[in-house]
């Protein structure tokens, strides 16, 4: 590491040793990040990636508990015949039992001297630090939140490379808690069979929006159906599939133009589509996007920030207990396995 370097890279752990309230030589044992530090570091990591700044990210004190909810669960209105009984209120808020759990996950990083050689001659050198640390932290949550099917003792990167065994995301919540809302795969005991829904000619879908149209109509509470928030989340390439065969041939300006209307709107099945990073490219969720939520624990966050001459590298260690939740299931439906194609000549072989 250059002299100017480590002048700048002290000045960082100053600064980060003053707001957590330690000594600089307490950085390098674990520490407990100030309960102010990690409100804004949550915040940070937040606003950093767009799909977190749609969903919920909430503090919560215990590590395991009742689901917050989203706020309006049933209906209210009703009629009562005072002369025989009294009337009965109706908690809105009331959520099926079910609870979340928060567990660690660990956010190593490695920076090293050669990196920050090169960052430190920008002003903004603390705020690089920040940064790249931060911005991981943030993807690789969305990541899990769509992929993760288990929690393993030690997780393997190699083998699961969207994070498959750092916890349970929201989708395989959804397979396990409610299955009667999935369609395209069973469930049963953690066990994830695929399926298929085929989409297309001789498919049990002529395209996309009719899937989405039956997915709300029969997975989708009768209370949530006509709900405005409701949107369709999605990968890139389920939004080319429907699109590509707009933008790809040739048009009258006319038509270019309500082509570009169509493509601009990305709706499914008369729904808003949201394409979200790291989301499977066979799937489509449809909920709302405050259905979903990132639970942290509170006086959680440890750090441990290790200058490592032996490898030429600084060490950041961090970690936090969270949970990725599904506020209300009934507001809920996952259709997966999706193939789109041309299945008419299976079709005519299974009807001969």
């Amino acid at each position: 590491m250059k002299k100017k370097t480590r002048f700048a890279f002290n000045a960082y752990l100053q600064q980060l040793a003053r707001l957590n309230s330690v000594e600089v030589e307490e950085l390098s044992s674990k520490f407990t990040v100030e309960p102010s530090v990690q409100q804004t570091l949550e915040d940070q990591i937040q606003q950093s990636a767009a799909f977190l700044t749609l969903i919920n990210i909430t503090p919560v004190t215990e590590q395991s508990g009742q689901l917050l909810g989203l706020g309006v669960g049933s209906t209210i209105a009703g009629t009562t015949d005072t002369t025989t009984k009294e009337r009965e209120p109706t908690d809105p808020t009331l959520m099926e039992d079910v609870e979340y759990k928060c567990e660690q996950t660990n956010f190593d990083t490695v920076l090293t001297y050669a990196k920050l050689d090169l960052w430190a001659k920008f002003q903004d050198f603390q705020v690089r630090i920040r940064n790249a640390i931060v911005k991981r932290q943030a993807l690789d949550r969305i990541m899990i939140g769509f992929n993760g099917v288990k929690r393993a003792k030690t997780s393997n990167r190699a083998e699961n490379p969207l994070l498959q065994d750092v916890n349970k995301g929201w989708l395989q919540k959804i397979r396990e808690d409610a299955p009667d809302h999935v369609m395209g795969s069973t469930t049963t005991g953690g066990e994830t069979t695929p399926g298929a829904v085929k989409v297309g000619k001789g498919g049990e879908y002529a395209n996309l929006d009719a899937v989405v149209m039956d997915a709300v109509n029969e997975l989708i509470d009768v209370v949530y159906q006509d709900d405005d928030d409701l949107v369709v989340i999605c990968g890139r390439e389920l939004l080319s599939d429907k699109y590509f065969p707009l933008a790809n041939k040739e048009q009258e300006n006319s038509e270019k133009l309500a082509a570009d209307m169509i493509i601009s709107q990305k709706r499914m099945g008369g729904l808003q589509a949201v394409r979200a990073p790291f989301f499977p490219p066979n799937a489509l969720l449809i909920t709302r996007l405050d259905n979903l939520s990132i639970y942290w624990q509170e006086d959680t966050r440890r750090r441990s920030v290790i200058d490592n001459p032996k490898r030429d590298r600084i060490e950041n260690f961090e970690s936090v207990n969270e949970a990725y939740v599904v506020e209300d299931y009934r507001c809920a439906a996952l259709v997966e396995n999706i193939q789109i194609g041309d299945f008419s000549a299976a079709a005519a072989e299974a009807g001969a």
